[in-house]
């Protein structure tokens, strides 16, 4: 669509708009604050779909822009780890021996590889390597152990796996259930013994031929797969979301364009990078337009502005909970000797927004909203606290996203009388979806390995009969000036520490190490905390449950963010009428031990649960207890 088109339809609208509306004075003055924003968002837009038109009439891939750079600029730093310059030279030599190493296996074109590694250089050019082969990389997460990692590791029927030397303990525990998968270590160092059963890597390409596979890479096309990217969500267990090249286009350079990044700016990136955040928006920037990235192994709050002092970072990423912590540093002489200009990401509480930005001096944030799934992207381009985006009031029929109105018990879209959805006035909560639309890329819905789990994602007849459109399965509300707010997750999803939690995974690990009692787990909202924490409650009339024993099985079995911080013990079945225990009621209690006569308990910094006492009860309110 060129600029023309957009400025046309623009205007239409607004004629309409005037003409139809009760209120001109008030929609001229809208009209008058929101237009400056609104054409520099649309001539954005318009930049970047006319790159990805660009792009995909002349049949590039992720792998072909990337070689191009390095061909233009081999000795441009693509990447900085731990003081090691990683150039783009390197990078396409390194990803060139894997592509050409794994192209001689038993795998045929399309196949998917599971990679679990700690955030480094090789890991992004391990699955950049595998693209360029014609192999699916399936980045799994590293916090996952145990069956939910074999479940994810069939979810894209890997037919082997990459790990990282320092996951050997994790891999041995499940190679019994996978049996079938090809296993390949990848070691820091030569002499790190290597899992029994398991191909050495790292010494298998040091002699391959590092020269670019050109054959392979023709026969790419934008609409390939390129990468599977692990959500949980709104039910059930991990889910391999579907990333083609496009998808992946799109959001990094969505981003890029919409936030006006240079090419000589250098992104601080501690991210882990098999998420959406740090391995796609963060690592495209390098991929795709050139620009430098600072990784780091994992992230650290003590060392973040240290890094970007050291690194001279004029930008960084991060998610809701990083900003939280970083104002919970003692304060230091690199908060405002940085020279980073923008912070971007999604997940910052407005709460908190103005006192981050004051102490460390950022000038623009800019928050983006967009599921990894999703066909539906927002963006904050001017700063408006609070904001995750914004759709200009003359773009509605250009960019056809929508908040539909639910049903607060069960989620499910209300629906007129002529069966369509139910559009929200500005000021009401509602779900947030995205007109499905496979010709244009921008509102195409690949979804995931599993095609009954996308079937779900999808609602029909929203606008009009027979049309689709993708359910994000998040409540957002929009103001009158076009601005987006997140507000809620809907169904069994709830987020805590930067991770998506699914509850149904959860109250299976809680039911099987309480001996199968009934439970239920929710996540509830923690004063001066991202997202929700998750707590379980627990029907155990006679007071039999073993804490002690539940602890130390939760922690066994579910990483960190999913294990429940709180626990309430049941006297009585709070049941509907269709024998479900009565979340949403539970919910609205919360932890809250001035209203609830159970017994609950509290998650410590040991590991075991404690009597949730007044005094602990307190300090979490207060926002003093370590979470």
């Amino acid at each position: 669509m060129g600029l023309h088109e957009v400025v046309i339809a623009g205007l239409s609208v607004i004629v309409g708009a005037y003409l139809l509306t009760g209120n001109r004075r008030r929609f001229v003055y809208l009209l008058y604050k929101t237009l400056p924003r609104d054409v520099l968002g649309a001539y954005r837009f318009v930049r970047v779909n006319v790159l990805l038109w660009w792009w995909e009439t002349r049949g590039f891939t992720v792998a072909k822009i990337f070689t191009r750079h390095a061909t233009t600029n081999p000795d441009k730093i693509a990447f900085i780890f731990e003081d090691k310059e990683w150039t783009y030279r390197k990078l396409e030599e390194y990803s060139n021996q894997l592509g050409r190493y794994f192209r001689k296996k038993s795998l045929s074109r399309g196949d998917s590889v599971g990679l679990i590694m700690e955030s480094r250089p090789e890991y992004v050019g391990t699955w950049l390597g595998l693209s360029k082969a014609g192999f699916v990389g399936a980045l799994l997460n590293t916090n996952l152990c145990g069956d939910v990692l074999v479940h994810s590791i069939k979810a894209a029927n890997c037919k082997a796996v990459i790990f990282g030397s320092e996951f050997k303990e994790v891999i041995r525990e499940i190679r019994e259930k996978i049996p079938e998968v090809a296993l390949y270590q990848w070691s820091d160092l030569s002499d790190t013994p290597c899992l029994e059963g398991a191909i050495d890597l790292k010494t298998e390409i040091t002699s391959i031929d590092p020269s670019p596979l050109v054959y392979d890479l023709a026969r790419g096309t934008p609409r390939d797969k390129l990468i599977y990217i692990y959500t949980s969500g709104t039910t059930g267990m991990p889910k391999a979301a579907v990333i083609t090249n496009l998808r992946y286009m799109l959001m990094s350079c969505g981003v890029n364009s919409m936030l006006s990044l240079r090419s000589t700016d250098r992104i601080y990136n501690s991210l882990p990078l098999y998420h959406t955040a740090g391995g796609l928006i963060g690592v495209g920037q390098t991929l795709l337009k050139g620009i430098t990235v600072v990784l780091r192994r994992r992230f650290s709050a003590s060392k973040f502005w240290p890094d970007c002092v050291h690194y001279e970072c004029t930008v960084a990423q991060y998610i809701g909970e990083i900003c939280r912590y970083l104002l919970t540093v003692p304060p230091g002489p690199c908060d405002t000797t940085h020279k980073v200009r923008l912070m971007f990401g999604n997940g910052l509480r407005p709460q908190i927004w103005k006192p981050f930005i004051e102490r460390f001096g950022v000038k623009q944030v800019g928050e983006f909203y967009g599921a990894t799934e999703g066909n539906s992207n927002l963006v904050n381009i001017d700063n408006k606290i609070g904001a995750v985006g914004f759709v200009p009031l003359f773009a509605g029929s250009l960019y056809p996203v929508a908040l539909l109105r639910v049903d607060e018990e069960t989620g499910e879209p209300l629906r007129g009388p002529d069966g369509l959805c139910i559009r929200c006035k500005p000021g009401e909560s509602g779900i947030f979806v995205g007109k499905i639309n496979p010709k244009r890329v921008l509102n195409d819905f690949s979804g995931y390995a599993d095609t009954k789990a996308s079937e779900q994602k999808i609602l029909r007849d929203v606008f009009k009969k027979d049309d689709r459109a993708f359910n994000s399965g998040d409540i957002l509300v929009m103001d009158e000036m076009g601005y987006f707010y997140f507000k809620d997750r809907t169904g069994d999803t709830f987020r805590w520490h930067g991770e998506n939690v699914a509850t149904s995974e959860v109250e299976g690990v809680v039911s099987n190490v309480i001996g199968l009692k009934d439970a239920v787990v929710y996540g509830v909202e923690v004063p001066g905390a991202e997202g929700k924490a998750g707590m379980a409650a627990i029907y155990d009339p006679d007071y039999s449950l073993n804490i002690k024993e539940m602890a130390e099985g939760v922690k066994k079995a579910l990483p960190s963010y999913a294990r429940p911080l709180f626990v309430r013990v049941l006297s009585e079945l709070p049941m509907t009428g269709t024998f479900k225990l009565k979340k949403k009621d539970l919910q609205r209690d919360g932890f809250n031990i001035n209203k609830i006569t159970d017994p609950v308990y509290f998650l410590d910094r040991s590991g075991e649960y404690v009597k949730l006492t007044e005094q602990i009860y307190n300090t979490i309110l207060e926002g003093k207890a370590k979470l």
